[in-house]
């Protein structure tokens, strides 16, 4: 039975959208609800697949009361039953109370590698215009679990992509979110089998990243052929 989710996002939902395709491939998990903190096209996709859809002020009220804003957003998580969480472009500070409320259930998707290009601040073409400030010759997405802090928890998932002679932020944004379409889906697989298997609370349940299309008739094997082809590298 696939494990119900929620996603929070704040702009275009690529990546939500990457998620609710993937459904339709025999995920482990379903997008049951989508909470946004403006007006986004996230929400347009949500209401395209029928999903739950909430927007909610995080900049309004205090961290308490039943009013706050992390208060509203466990009402309509325990609302859909949610059994994790799924940050897809949300460019909000997830609340104190919903990062303890879901300890080690929440992944967030960080569009280069981490530690070095996080922070408060560092979301969209901040990153990538700071990879390539920095010189480096990789950047690539970062998959991790989500505390009180921005992009600080522990890092379940991530894929090297090059960063190319002329590049501008643009042309190097456009070459990872062709990745992130690809490791966010997988990680979600990954975070709904754990908790299939009792995690976190089951000793020796823990969330294993499969490359996509681990498991399939083809093992993956296309998906990494095509992502080794476009990017370099070995999976």
């Amino acid at each position: 039975m696939a494990v119900p989710l929620a996603v929070l996002a704040s702009g275009s939902g690529t990546n939500m959208q990457a998620l609710l395709d993937h459904e339709d491939e025999g995920a482990a998990y379903r997008i049951e609800v989508l909470i946004t903190d403006r007006s986004c096209v996230a929400e347009e996709r949500a209401r395209a697949k029928g999903r739950a859809l909430y927007r909610i002020d995080f900049d309004a009220g205090e961290e308490t009361g039943q009013d706050c804003p992390g208060a509203r957003v466990l009402a309509h998580l325990e609302r859909h039953g949610a059994a994790g969480i799924l940050l897809a472009g949300f460019l909000k500070l997830l609340p104190a109370a919903v990062c303890r409320a879901y300890r080690h259930r929440i992944l967030n998707i960080h569009p280069a590698p981490l530690p070095a290009f996080g922070g408060k601040g560092m979301y969209g073409h901040h990153v990538h215009e700071a990879v390539l400030r920095s010189g480096a010759t990789l950047s690539g997405p970062t998959i991790h679990f989500v505390n009180e802090r921005y992009d600080e928890g522990r890092i379940l998932a991530q894929w090297p992509v090059p960063v190319l002679p002329g590049d501008n932020a643009d042309m190097l944004a456009a070459r990872v979110l062709e990745v992130e379409h690809l490791l966010f889906p997988a990680a979600a697989d990954a975070l709904a089998r754990a908790l299939q298997d009792g995690w976190p609370g089951r000793a020796g349940a823990r969330p294993v990243f499969l490359w996509p299309g681990v498991g399939t008739p083809n093992d993956g094997a296309s998906i990494r052929q095509a992502i080794t082809d476009a990017f370099g590298g070995d999976g």
